[in-house]
């Protein structure tokens, strides 16, 4: 069996929806009006506040390191945290409240007005990511989500940064690209002005 055509077929799709995100003006100003937020954020002794489910949940650790450690270049650590990281907390909430309240407890518990909620969901409809995002907005939080092409629930809620797709695995290619990017005009931003 020859794979060379599926492995070929599958790079150029990757390749298309990176050419899509280059073209969508929309995406490109809202990438640059979070990383906007972020830095305001930070500035103000907020802190950056991530939440996502399976692969979207190791995105919002893998994002939220990014701040934390470094991206580019050594620098001081960028105050951010990654919802659902403490085992026993959600075990807890989930036994408690259920696992719709997983972000949303957590989140009342760490957050401050000058922070910023960034939820990822694929499809835009995770129960305890929309409920975060009512949580945070009754928290007056600054926030987005990252979602695939429809936005889902979540785009009735606040402002989503959509990717051009409905695949999840590139969709969340998609979050990671535009992930790294905000972390690296955020980075730069602070630290080299």
């Amino acid at each position: 069996m020859d794979m060379l055509p599926t492995i070929r077929a599958e790079i150029i799709e990757c390749i298309s929806l990176r050419q899509a995100l280059l073209a969508d003006q929309m995406l490109l100003e809202q990438v640059a009006g979070l990383a906007k937020q972020c830095i305001l954020s930070l500035r103000a002794g907020g802190k950056i506040i991530f939440a996502g489910n399976g692969g979207s949940f190791a995105d919002a650790q893998h994002l939220s390191a990014e701040f934390v450690s470094r991206f580019r270049f050594d620098r001081a650590p960028l105050a951010s945290i990654a919802l659902g990281t403490n085992n026993s907390a959600i075990s807890a909430i989930g036994n408690d409240y259920g696992f719709t309240h997983v972000f949303s407890r957590e989140l009342e518990a760490v957050a401050k007005a000058s922070d910023i909620f960034i939820g990822i969901s694929t499809s835009g409809n995770s129960p305890n990511v929309l409920t975060a995002v009512q949580k945070a907005n009754s928290l007056g939080l600054g926030i987005a989500c990252l979602t695939g092409r429809s936005g889902g629930t979540l785009a009735t809620l606040c402002n989503c940064l959509k990717m051009p797709s409905d695949d999840t695995a590139r969709i969340q290619e998609c979050h990671i690209t535009i992930g790294h990017i905000l972390c690296g005009l955020v980075e730069k931003r602070i630290f080299e002005e």
